[in-house]
């Protein structure tokens, strides 16, 4: 009996281990099924490209999930990253960092003065293809202090030097290893960083794919897994995120939106997903080329014209919902030094129309488009073809343009040949924006004089030997008055040229996850701290 009683208690635990074991099995693959879901995709509208990090064809967003900068430029000033710390001379020409210890590359290679050197050496010697970064003409050496200390000298001081070391690119830091012929310029042999993600899968124009640094310095991510997903912006984007096959997206590096406001809302109503905006960071605008001497928009009554004929609220509020706000001026007042009393242009068809009469544009009888000495009023503006938001406000200000007998065409590119063409200068128009806050007023307005931006706008400006002199000095005054004041004569000069034609103030935009918390904004327009963000 004692026996039976044994065999049945033993039977019953055996039981009991069973449905035990099945339990921990059943949690354990729902563990993993939620881990899973909590993978993020983004939808994006163009691949990633090469991400080589000293040079400028890959994602930033991208490249700021894999590389980092010697500092960290933040809503408080520039703080530590790579660097510890670090002192500045007296004369503002030596600046000395003290680098973290505990910092590898990707590929295990040491983080330390001497891949610092290296990776500033690779930089500088492709310094022409920088020079829109005025530091990229201003360091004359690197130096090695010891294993974790490293000197940068700098020909005359530069009061940019530590936000335009703490950019995107190209003062980010790759593993010697990845180096080619020496080097960077030539490309590099792999995307070994120090950041928070690795990335561990490519396919060109379909998908990209980054898993979490599990020995990153700051603590491994909270998200295992992100991926790009290449899709066309708009509808597809839009329907992909219905159907969960994509569940986040963002404002671009070209500040370009993968759906419009609409579906964003609508998105948001169904009740899955969140939107979250940061405050203002860059100016959307319209670029004229000033350079084109056989074209229309060479002239500066032209391009006031074109300013006054432009419905700002009426974008603002219809085509961005009110989720931008109206510009009138290159930088909105909250960007230092750019608090400058300037002459407001407001949507005035009738001013339009006096500024063409009196510069010689005149309509003949029934014609549309006005003409002067034989030459019609046409021009050509260039919109971003992935943002549905840049194609409804061409049309718009196609259709504004034309009340005045300005004929414009418009012409949807990728953003790649868009770049290309301000590069170039072949262009009339075309759309682009302000670097953003944490690079403004110092890198857009650098760029000015710059063959790589926006060099074609200004130099045919009646004051470009002015405007290029005041640039040089105040990116070296010492003095802060001085450098104030240098800023508001830039300012005013090209303000009154209307080679930049200011539209909205935009911001950066997420949708995502309800359950996706912890979403924040750096103070560069063109990366996310994903890091940060975690599933509840």
């Amino acid at each position: 009996m004692l026996v039976k009683r044994l065999k049945v208690a033993l039977f019953m635990v055996m039981i009991v281990s069973v449905l035990v074991a099945c339990s921990e099995a059943s949690e354990n693959t729902s563990g993993e099924e939620t881990e899973q879901e909590q993978e993020l995709v983004y939808a994006a509208a163009n691949d990633i490209n090469d991400l080589n990090p000293h040079l400028y064809a890959g994602s930033m967003p991208a490249q700021g999930k894999i590389f980092e900068s010697l500092v960290e430029n933040t809503e408080e000033g520039i703080k530590p990253l790579l660097a510890e710390s670090w002192h500045i001379s007296d004369d503002g020409t030596v600046y000395t960092f003290h680098l973290r210890e505990d910092v590898t590359f990707h590929d295990g290679e040491p983080f330390n003065a001497e891949a610092v050197k290296q990776n500033i050496e690779a930089i500088q010697e492709n310094a022409e293809t920088h020079s829109w970064i005025q530091l990229s003409t201003k360091i004359e050496q690197c130096e090695v202090i010891d294993e974790y200390t490293i000197e940068i000298t700098l020909s005359e001081a530069y009061y940019p030097t530590l936000v335009e070391l703490s950019m995107t690119r190209p003062y980010v830091f790759t593993s010697p290893n990845d180096f080619i012929n020496g080097g960077t310029k030539d490309g590099v042999d792999g995307y070994n960083g120090t950041g928070p993600y690795m990335l561990s899968g490519h396919k060109t124009d379909e998908y990209a794919i980054f898993e979490a640094n599990e020995n990153y310095w700051g603590g491994a991510p909270h998200i295992q897994t992100i991926t790009s997903q290449v899709l066309p912006a708009g509808e597809t984007t839009f329907l992909a995120l219905q159907k969960g096959e994509v569940n986040f997206v963002f404002t671009d590096d070209r500040g370009a939106d993968s759906i419009d406001v609409e579906a964003m809302e609508q998105l948001v109503a169904a009740g899955d997903y969140q939107l979250t905006r940061s405050k203002p960071m860059n100016t959307k605008m319209i670029v004229a080329n000033s350079s084109r001497v056989d074209n229309p928009v060479s002239e500066s009554a032209v391009r006031e014209a074109i300013w006054y004929a432009i419905d700002r609220e009426t974008i603002a509020k219809d085509i961005f919902s009110d989720t931008e706000t109206v510009a009138h001026t290159l930088f909105s007042s909250n960007i230092h030094y750019a608090d400058v009393e300037l002459k407001e242009r407001g949507y005035d068809v009738e001013r339009a129309k006096e500024i063409l009469e009196d510069a010689g544009w005149l309509l003949d009888g029934n014609a549309d488009v006005r003409t002067k000495d034989g030459q019609e009023l046409e021009m050509l503006l260039y919109y971003d073809v992935n943002s549905p938001s840049q194609k409804t406000q061409a049309e718009f200000i196609q259709s504004t343009l034309k009340d005045v007998g300005i004929q414009l065409d418009i012409l949807g590119e990728e953003s790649t040949s868009i770049a290309n063409r301000r590069t170039t200068g072949d262009y009339d128009l075309l759309f682009n924006q302000t670097w953003g806050l944490a690079y403004d007023p110092q890198s857009t307005i650098s760029a000015f004089k710059s063959e790589n931006a926006y060099m074609h706008t200004t130099s045919g400006i009646e004051q470009v030997d002015e405007l290029y002199e005041k640039i040089d000095e105040v990116m070296v005054t010492m003095d802060e008055d001085e450098r104030s004041a240098l800023y508001a004569d830039i300012l005013t000069i090209v303000h009154e040229e209307a080679v930049f034609i200011p539209i909205s103030n935009g911001s950066m935009t997420v949708v995502a996850p309800n359950e996706l918390v912890d979403i924040s904004f750096r103070q560069t327009q063109f990366e996310l701290p994903f890091e940060q963000m975690r599933f509840e």
